[in-house]
């Protein structure tokens, strides 16, 4: 007897998850909300298999992560999780419940509509906890300072000579004021202490982040040291580009990892016009950050750094190639775009988007996988 497929469409939130079903060939049907519980789930998986059909599971990537993905693959169901922003919308659809919702995903995914998404393994997802909790510090750091710069401002506080915010000379000088209401001493030193703490923290993370780079399998510390001859790519970077984007060599062409991190410039064309506007920004911001970042490096001519030398140190000969090619074309596409009045932003922005073409050309070189050309 032919074992038949039963396709499940599961909208998920913290606490319930909303479940429908499409059997092929009959109409989908809801089978109501269950609680989001290991127990739960593992005993809708028992009730759904009990006709002897094969299943396949899918629910949006959202705020719960993967957690459900791990236990229904470990209970030996095929489960895919999808794009929500790439789920499609009827115009006159105008009624948004989780029942109906879990009823479109089972429709959709039967009928083959849906794109799924790369789905790390537990190892890889806590290498990107831990690289993402390294942004949050910075972005904490920042504020911290800000709002330290900004009182100092306030109170007409400058340095007596030329400095550069936030260096250790400007740190000891701010040590040094006083005020004498008290109200404000207590301000200044709550801010230098919110300072020094993001600090600590920033370096606690980057520790952190260099004891799992030594834990890594050989094989993924290689692409992470690989992906550091390249100018602008340290440690942090590499491990970011590792964590956000899995194995480079999923993406068959170097436009679809651009397309990855959203760094795409948005296109409305008709007929015989062409118009190409700013980047969709609809990808992995993560990756676009640390990409446009590294991406600054490019605006100055070609050369190797000491720094840079020593990142080079026991790297694949073709490995280094690539990485002076790009400083040459990379260079020379923001000199170009600059010339033609582009902003440094944008011009910035352009050489990251090519950048990624490089990434991608060392990751499948690195992983096995003959690469075209990178660009």
């Amino acid at each position: 007897m032919r074992k038949t497929t039963r396709f499940v469409g599961l909208d998920v939130h913290a606490d319930s998850i909303a479940v429908a079903v499409a059997d092929v060939g009959a109409e989908v049907r809801s089978l109501g909300t269950i609680p989001h519980e290991a127990e739960s789930v593992r005993k809708l998986v028992g009730k759904l298999r009990s006709s002897g059909a094969s299943l396949r599971v899918c629910y949006e990537a959202g705020p719960c992560g993967y957690a459900l993905y791990w236990q229904l693959v470990g209970l030996g169901v095929q489960c895919e999780v999808v794009a929500p922003t790439l789920v499609p919308v009827r115009s006159g659809d105008r009624v948004k419940t989780d029942r109906r919702d879990a009823q479109k995903l089972a429709r959709l995914y039967r009928s083959g509509d849906l794109t799924t998404v790369w789905v790390p393994d537990q190892r890889h997802e806590a290498l990107r906890d831990l690289v993402r909790a390294r942004e949050v510090a910075k972005k904490d750091q920042l504020r911290a300072r800000q709002r330290l710069g900004k009182f100092l401002l306030r109170q007409g506080r400058r340095p007596p000579t030329r400095m550069t915010a936030w260096t250790q000379k400007h740190l000891s000088w701010v040590k040094t004021l006083h005020f004498d209401e008290p109200a404000q001493e207590t301000v200044l030193l709550d801010y230098i202490h919110e300072v020094e703490h993001a600090q600590e923290r920033i370096a606690r993370l980057e520790q952190a982040i260099a004891a799992a780079v030594n834990g890594m399998p050989k094989a993924l510390r290689e692409i992470v040291d690989g992906l550091q001859a390249l100018r602008g790519v340290a440690q942090t970077t590499a491990v970011t580009i590792v964590a956000e984007t899995g194995p480079l060599s999923r993406f068959e062409r170097p436009k679809q990892l651009m397309g990855y991190s959203g760094a795409v410039p948005s296109e409305h064309s008709s007929g015989h016009q062409l118009r190409r506007g700013a980047i969709t920004k609809t990808g992995n911001s993560h990756l676009r950050r640390v990409i446009v970042e590294a991406a600054w490096a490019y605006q100055h001519r070609p050369a190797i750094s000491a720094q840079l030398r020593k990142r080079h140190e026991g790297i694949d000969e073709r490995v280094k190639e690539i990485a002076w090619k790009a400083q040459h074309r990379l260079h020379g596409r923001f000199v170009r775009l600059r010339a033609r009045g582009k902003s440094k932003q944008e011009a910035v922005t352009a050489v990251g988007r090519e950048l990624l073409g490089f990434i991608w050309a060392i990751g499948v070189e690195l992983e096995g996988r003959p690469a075209r050309k990178a660009a």
